[in-house]
């Protein structure tokens, strides 16, 4: 069996195609992983972060050919690709700069002493890697969540041997970013399988000491299950699902209601609504000032069209639109209004579709319409009061992001920030959510379906999933990691309570 990528503007299959990896050479590859982890684990921070460089720039000099490829697999464009692949190099980069100043190693020393509660033993804890890691790539990320993206550099930044499930929408982007990053790597520190059945194999293999997963929640969950059902249960972290929702204040929006309409439209639309932080619900208030908010919204994205990244993709929001046009109606106060205020509308023949925005009162949200869809997909909730609002908002399930637009002194607006900081990851302020810079403070997770775990998959504290804690105690010095003995000076470090810096 064979995987071949299909031209999402044309349907065309690529003439490129990759064999589905059979369950021995799964094994063969996790094998190898498990060789390479104690030396991958060994190799000093400073070497491992070159490699993380020297992969970037061996990405940025095949730079033409990889956004060429991923293009004709995805129909995301160049511009998009370009500057996927600049965040992608960036964040190998940026976690060699991780690796190097090494606070994430989190090292303690409590020297031998006499405590409150008797004699205390000399006892040093540092976090090491856990080994192989299984990192699944994303449909709609062929660079940034996939085989040379954040799952993958987070667990080889932590000193985790990777093996990539590459996904069969951009099956030769994978394998042409694989055959680069194994050009720069040691033997056995990256590889990847191909197929639906290679991807079982992955979970269930006794070398694999984790899973880092991005997509579906019924894909997520059904692989979750798996690794909790070894013999010997793996952690599994799972980006999933995510509603992402958007509150406009009535102050916020007598304001600026034009300004945040069109920029709610190229939020929920941008990369053709295929973006885990896109907003999927817009709580906007009833009234005039909404009105115009919507208006807005609706002007800047109706006649457009969008190519959305598979076939399956495509089917399944066609399927979701219409089901929510439906649910919206049956939830009208009135049956003879039109719910789907974007539905079908100027709608693009062959195989683009085009935006869809469903418009409710708020008290009407069923649990249906607070699920996502993929792709450029709004549901627009009215509400007539605060308190109406408050009650929608305690509906919300777990989430990514939040976003409020409010003006300054806007009780509302701060009453929202503080619910909703219970339910997302991350809270954005009068801005929109889509778009997730990879830094030091960044938190890319949130409660339950948005994720599966309390940790991040952007940003620096990424490896902390990756890692574990162990504790040395009594251990002579020259037994002991070279970070946890006395002299060691490279790295932050908390010495019998107090925070010590390099060289201070």
């Amino acid at each position: 069996m064979t995987v071949a990528g299909i031209d999402a503007r044309t349907g065309e299959r690529s003439a490129v195609s990759c064999a589905e990896t059979t369950a021995n050479d799964v094994a063969s590859r996790c094998e190898a992983a498990a060789q390479a982890a104690a030396g991958w684990a060994r190799t000093g921070r400073a070497e491992r972060a070159r490699l993380l460089a020297d992969a970037a720039t061996a990405l940025e000099g095949r730079a033409a050919e990889i956004v060429a490829t991923a293009d004709a697999e995805t129909a995301l464009g160049e511009p998009r690709l370009t500057g996927e692949l600049a965040r992608t190099c960036f964040q190998l980069r940026f976690f060699a700069e991780v690796v190097c100043e090494g606070s994430y190693l989190e090292l303690t020393i409590d020297h031998a002493d006499i405590s409150p509660m008797g004699p205390r033993p000399d006892l040093r804890r540092m976090l090491v890697p856990v080994g192989p890691v299984a990192v699944f790539g994303a449909s709609n990320f062929p660079l940034a969540f996939s085989v040379p993206g954040g799952d993958t550099v987070s667990a080889l930044a932590a000193g985790c041997p990777v093996v990539v499930k590459a996904h069969e929408a951009h099956p030769a982007t994978s394998a042409l970013c694989h055959d680069i990053m194994r050009g720069v790597l040691p033997d056995g520190v990256i590889s990847m399988v191909m197929g639906r059945e290679a991807g079982i194999a992955l979970v269930r293999d006794p070398h694999i000491r984790a899973v880092g997963f991005t997509g579906s929640v019924g894909g997520g969950r059904a692989l979750a299950d798996l690794a909790a059902s070894r013999p010997e249960p793996i952690p599994f972290y799972g980006e999933l699902g995510s509603v992402n929702a958007f509150a406009v204040t009535p102050a916020a929006a007598a304001a600026r209601s034009g300004e945040i309409g069109r920029g709610l439209a190229e939020s929920f639309t941008l990369g053709a609504g295929q973006f885990c932080t896109k907003p999927g619900l817009a709580f906007v208030p009833a009234g005039a000032h909404g009105d115009a908010l919507r208006d807005a919204l609706l002007g800047t994205v109706e006649g457009r069209a969008f190519t959305l990244l598979t076939d399956k993709i495509r089917e399944a929001y066609t399927d979701a639109t219409h089901q929510a046009a439906e649910q919206a109606a049956d939830a009208a106060a009135d049956p003879a209004a039109d719910p789907a205020v974007g539905q079908g509308a100027g709608r693009p023949a062959g195989r683009t579709v085009a935006a869809t925005v469903v418009e409710v009162e708020a008290a009407g949200l069923t649990p249906e319409l607070l699920e996502e869809v993929f792709g450029p997909y709004l549901v627009l909730a009215r509400y007539d009061s605060a308190a109406q609002l408050r009650a929608a908002v305690g509906m919300l399930p777990g989430a990514l992001t939040a976003t409020v637009h409010a003006e300054a002194d806007d009780e509302i607006g701060a009453e929202l920030a503080r619910t909703l900081t219970a339910r997302v990851g991350r809270l954005v302020w009068n801005g929109y959510p889509t778009g997730v810079s990879v830094g030091w403070a960044q938190h890319h997770g949130g409660p339950w379906p948005g994720t599966d775990t309390v940790f991040t998959s952007v940003g620096a504290t990424a490896v902390r999933r990756f890692l574990r804690p162990v504790a040395w105690q009594s251990v002579p010095s020259g037994v002991l990691p070279e970070e946890l003995r006395d002299e060691y000076d490279g790295a932050p470090r908390r010495v019998d309570g107090v925070l010590q810096l390099p060289n201070s």
